[in-house]
């Protein structure tokens, strides 16, 4: 019997390759012979470097400018192969993370997402002829602007100065000024990992949906809303291109300048993760797969991890095992999916706050209680 484990972060207490060991140990206990296979996944935003490192991806470090102008170290990976593109892995999490800088109103407005052009930049010393940028986890609300003005952009005020970076002074931007941009963006692939369909501006928008969670008080959400209402014009201008489309809005709107300056795409980041995995080949080869994250709730169901792990599973005939630390949706639900069996770490426990407390011990045992009852 081979069985797959592919499972998500369990944010804040176990990474996604902590996880696997997890789920591996408790699906040996039940089946002791079976041959297991760990595949750490992501839906393309915070671990999305790790799960290509797990695959073979090298890990790179380079020391940026994290959000808010204090150095950082970001790992970000690269892999070559004769015959293939050369394909990096960037997270804005690594360089540009909300953990990088602290939630007040504000750095709201000061995080930008220059580091993470560093990476591109240092990708494509390396050589890299495809990027793939997984998009989540961002203090920034800056349209992009900053990553790609470490790669040439300049922007404008109307006394005819450069613009400070930060998604808060957007609003003030009157011209930007493309020729300066690395000519190597218009020969990569660049490829934007997305989790959400938000478009880059109004209610819906990056800063209406994502900002205050970054800090940003409803004065500062309308002063970004108007700041990438305004890059969205001008963006207009420069290549007439609309910006402001579906997935547009992930990572403080990160992919709109992208969208607009170079061919990038806007991709499922599940999808784009499991390509990098080689998911779909591993799951042809499985006869069971066990997914999972730290919440599966309704939200999830849109196509999260579990849920695209699941999808993918249910195409080929494979039986799906859901564990999570908590689970908040029906088993008719995820049975839709091709989940045969679920259980959650906070019922193994007995208590939530059990459960993150000794996060691998009930994760395990949640696996074997899935298991039982499948």
């Amino acid at each position: 019997m081979r069985v797959l484990i592919a499972p998500d972060k369990f944010k804040g207490t176990l990474t996604a390759l902590e996880a696997a060991a997890a789920m591996a140990e408790g699906v040996l206990r039940i089946y002791p012979e079976a041959e297991v296979i760990q595949l750490p996944m992501a839906d393309g935003g915070e671990g999305t470097v790790a799960a290509a490192v797990a695959v073979g991806f090298e890990e790179r470090l380079n020391a940026v400018v994290g959000p808010i102008l204090k150095p950082t170290g970001a790992a970000w990976a690269i892999r070559g192969e004769a015959g293939k593109p050369t394909i990096a892995v960037i997270e804005t999490a690594q360089a540009s993370g909300f953990l990088l800088a602290e939630s007040t109103p504000e750095n709201a407005l000061r995080a930008h997402s220059y580091g993470c052009g560093q990476l591109i930049a240092a990708a494509l010393d390396a050589g890299a002829t495809e990027i793939v940028l997984g998009l989540g986890g961002s203090a920034m609300t800056d349209g992009g602007t900053g990553a790609l003005r470490a790669l040439g952009l300049k922007l404008f005020d109307a006394q005819g100065g450069l613009l400070p970076l930060g998604g808060g002074q957007l609003a003030e931007a009157v011209a930007l000024d493309v020729s300066g941009l690395d000519p190597r963006l218009a020969q990569t692939r660049i490829r934007l990992a997305v989790d959400v369909d938000n478009p880059l501006y109004g209610p819906v928008g990056a800063a209406h949906v994502f900002a205050a969670q970054k800090g940003a008080d409803p004065e500062g959400v309308e002063l970004l809303d108007a700041g990438l209402r305004n890059l969205a014009s001008l963006l207009r201008e420069v290549s007439d291109r609309d910006p402001n489309v579906p997935g547009a809005g992930a990572a403080g709107g990160f992919p709109a300048s992208f969208l607009a300056l170079t061919e990038a795409t806007v991709e499922s980041g599940v999808e784009l993760v499991a390509e990098l995995t080689g998911l779909i080949e591993k799951l042809a080869a499985s006869d069971l797969v066990v997914t999972g994250e730290g919440s599966v709730d309704a939200q999830s169901l849109a196509g999260k991890t579990p849920i695209g792990v699941a999808r993918a599973a249910q195409a080929l005939g494979v039986p799906v095992v859901l564990v999570a630390g908590q689970l908040s949706v029906g088993f008719e639900e995820l049975a839709a999916f091709g989940v045969v069996a679920a259980a959650s770490a906070a019922e193994a426990a007995r208590s939530p706050e059990e459960a993150m407390a000794h996060p691998a011990r009930y994760l395990r045992q949640a696996t074997e209680n899935a298991l039982n009852g499948s």
